[in-house]
């Protein structure tokens, strides 16, 4: 190694915000900051070429239209689009193995339409998109790339971090040093910076298993997202778009997420791939024609929720699965981390504009406080609809589809319910509602 060499790599990087965890939100977060005139290294472990291949993600997120407006105004959402399916329509339905009828839904179910929100419904939009992680994935590293302000250190290892009241230091595993005014840890539900600072999570284990796969089917999802209810858990097909196969015509295909008991998983999981489409056509019905499995691939994910009993400490926030995980029943879990990435930017880009510490107690506090109550009412709403239908007790299974039935035929209530899907109630932060920062 050359001298000028070693000097770089040993001298301090002084920048004004230090990210640890380069996924999905933590890119998102780093991005806004930089798009705001702030400079900022962030720093991942793994190699951002593996985020680009599509073995190393097999799952699809759905992105809210909040989310969608965040995303717009950071100069993201147009590398997602190719790969954005529209959801039009979302039905709900309650059922049992083989009990689902042609039209795939049970006699009492609750239908979501994009026309029930607008005023107008000819001028509809989405109520939202679904977006492989893959490409959410290469949307944020491309966007890293045109961004001078944002540093992007992978693969790095974190040898040594200190936080005091005057700033944050760390020391990466190559020598490196960054100094900060505040460090942002994004990295994940077992998150190292959180367990350093003493962070307690609480965390209950559901005993559930989260099968991911593309599925193709014969026939167009129209944009439908479809979620069965069934007693060992949701199963739920989202639109994606189609993709050619090996002669160039188009497929349909769907992303699953079926939720299983986890002492059934490796049986399932052991299938060949003609018996493993033969058991999602069991539990789906026929409403999309003959289902197979596309790619070939499937992933499994144990299921749980964790909330940390607080997001912030010395110089520390906390966002994403590294402050919050749920349950994935209603698709929530990246937009929850989204909201995150908002309100802590602002935050954040206030107080700089103010001349204030961007990392002292107050500005991390406003953070705090913005985002507990959202996350804390989504984590009970996840969990309680989780135990809800994950069971198959008469009493509860007829109390739970009169609730779907009334709820479909009370169009307000309809909206509401909506709207909150959609990411658009509450105090949202200004990139949510499609505003910069």
């Amino acid at each position: 190694m050359a001298q000028g060499e070693a000097a770089s790599k040993t001298a301090a990087r002084d920048v004004e915000v230090l990210v640890v965890g380069g996924g999905m939100v933590g890119l998102t977060f780093a991005v806004a900051l930089a798009e705001a005139g702030l400079e900022v290294v962030a720093v991942d472990h793994q190699d951002p070429a593996l985020f680009r291949e599509e073995a190393f993600d097999g799952r699809s997120s759905a992105i809210a239209r909040g989310s969608q407006q965040a995303l717009e105004v950071l100069g993201l959402w147009p590398g997602m689009l190719p790969a954005a399916a529209p959801i039009l329509d979302i039905r709900i339905s309650d059922g049992r193995l083989g009990t689902l009828r042609r039209g795939g839904a049970s006699a009492l179910h609750l239908h979501f339409a994009s026309g029930d929100v607008a005023a107008d419904p000819a001028a509809a939009r989405p109520l939202g998109h679904i977006v492989e992680n893959t490409a959410i994935r290469r949307a944020c590293l491309d966007r890293v790339r045109a961004l001078k302000a944002l540093d992007l250190r992978a693969p790095a290892q974190l040898a040594e971090v200190t936080r005091r009241q005057g700033g944050v230091e760390a020391r990466l595993a190559d020598g490196a040093l960054i100094k900060a005014r505040l460090l942002v840890a994004a990295d994940g539900r077992r998150s190292a910076q959180r367990e350093a600072a003493g962070i307690k999570a609480m965390e209950i284990d559901y005993g559930q298993t989260g099968i991911v796969a593309t599925v193709a089917h014969s026939r167009p999802h129209h944009g439908v997202a479809h979620e069965h209810f069934l007693p060992s858990g949701p199963f739920a097909l989202l639109p994606m778009t189609d993709a050619p196969d090996e002669s160039g015509k188009p497929v349909h295909r769907s992303s699953l997420v079926w939720t299983e008991k986890r002492r059934l998983i490796p049986a399932m999981m052991a299938l060949d791939d003609a018996a493993f489409a033969a058991e999602l056509q069991r539990r789906f019905g026929d409403s999309l024609g003959r289902l197979s499995l596309w790619g070939g691939r499937r992933w499994s994910y144990p299921l749980s929720l964790l909330h940390a009993e607080r997001y912030i400490d010395t110089r520390l926030a906390l966002i994403g699965d590294a402050a919050h995980g749920i349950h994935p029943i209603a698709g929530q879990g990246l937009n929850l981390g989204l909201r995150d990435v908002a309100a802590l930017a602002e935050c954040i880009v206030d107080a700089r504009r103010l001349g204030l510490d961007i990392g002292d107690a107050t500005v991390l506090e406003r953070y705090q406080r913005w985002r507990r109550f959202d996350n804390m009412a989504l984590i009970a709403a996840t969990d309680s609809l989780n135990r809800l239908f994950s069971n198959d007790l008469p009493p509860l299974r007829l109390l739970r589809d009169l609730g779907l039935a009334a709820v479909d035929r009370v169009p307000p209530l309809k909206r509401f319910f909506m709207r909150h899907a959609m990411g658009l109630v509450g105090d949202l932060p200004r990139l949510v509602k499609g505003e910069s920062l």
